[in-house]
């Protein structure tokens, strides 16, 4: 089968080909995001493989399936780029990679936390520069501290058995009970008992409407003062600019970022020789307390691996009309008044 690769690296190249290695299927990379101006590269192509800053909104899809496409394969967890109602009515198969690695953004997030409490990040650039003073450099034991998680799937329930380990006390939201984290004498609180209470507060929740702007400017005032809070599942999760009031009054002590609700204009690329046309991200730079990164806690070679042989194993599947078990299908419709 003919597949259509957007948004490709060098290390996407480099997995994807090992993983389809005697598969006979055929891989046309494109640097390209998918968007319904790129969509015609994917014309003729069966299958599209596409990325989280890929766009796959209704119409990006009517152009794929005009063009022939009949499955769209996101190397990704999340698909909340994709409407996958469009895709349901124009006939299109949604597949995913459910879980590659949590490993790799779990150890990452507690690596965010580590780096921002000890400045580690910054006493490496002082020290590069001659500067070994300690100023501005004093953290505070993690042992003994509150962290809450919000969202204990598979990636938040591995940041609290780390977390754990520690020595932390650990608080937990999600409208599902993870046994795991019970077993670990992880304690299920509501949100704001959660925020109120703990010195470190780490994101780990998929995006819905749901989860849109789940910490905004209220629930950033029910955190503890001089709290920390890291985000490494989606941008949107954050209300940014209210992040940056609660940076400026000194109400949010930490800031540690993975992903950005824009970074589909900037993550991925180089931009070191420009000037960043975001004036919210240019702030949030400014800030000494505040650590981000390019969307990179998946980046591990396990995580690279299994994600390419999960697509493989999608390409084929499809190809010979065996049902997908990474198969996404769109929420049932909530029912309106009167319906049951």
């Amino acid at each position: 089968m003919r597949i259509a690769v957007f948004s490709t690296k060098s290390y996407d190249r480099t997995f994807l080909e090992a993983a389809a290695q005697g598969s006979g299927h055929e891989l046309r990379f494109f640097e390209a995001r998918q968007t319904r101006d790129t969509s015609g590269l994917a014309r003729g192509f069966p299958a599209v493989c596409i990325f989280v800053n890929d766009e796959a909104d209704e119409a990006t899809l009517e152009a794929l399936a005009e063009g022939g496409t009949r499955l769209v394969a996101c190397r990704c967890a999340g698909v909340n780029q994709v409407d996958l109602r469009a895709a349901k009515r124009l006939g299109l198969t949604v597949a995913r990679v459910p879980a590659y690695s949590p490993h790799a953004v779990a150890e990452y997030a507690v690596g965010l936390i580590l780096a921002l409490n000890r400045h580690i990040h910054r006493a490496f650039n002082r020290v590069r520069e001659g500067n070994f003073a300690l100023d501005g450099l004093l953290g505070f034991d993690l042992h003994g501290k509150t962290a809450g998680v919000v969202g204990t799937g598979k990636i938040g329930a591995i940041v609290a058995k780390i977390l754990d380990g520690f020595g932390c006390r650990v608080l937990a939201f999600d409208k599902y009970v993870n046994p795991g984290c019970t077993a670990l004498g992880v304690s299920y609180v509501g949100l704001d008992e959660l925020l109120a209470a703990s010195d470190v507060v780490t994101l780990h929740c998929p995006l819905t409407p749901e989860t849109d702007r789940l910490i905004n400017a209220d629930a950033l005032a029910t955190m503890k003062p001089g709290a920390m809070l890291v985000n490494t599942s989606r941008g949107e999760v954050i209300d940014t600019a209210a992040v940056i009031d609660a940076l400026k009054s000194g109400r949010l002590g930490y800031l540690g970022l993975d992903v950005y609700e824009e970074e589909e204009n900037f993550f991925f690329e180089d931009f070191s020789d420009r000037v960043i046309q975001d004036d919210v991200l240019a702030r949030l730079l400014t800030f000494p307390n505040v650590l981000i990164t390019g969307h990179q806690a998946f980046f591990t070679r396990e995580a690279l691996g299994n994600i390419a042989e999960t697509m493989v194993a999608s390409f084929t599947a499809f190809e010979q009309g065996r049902e997908l078990p990474n198969k996404v299908e769109p929420e049932p419709a909530a029912p309106v008044r009167g319906e049951s």
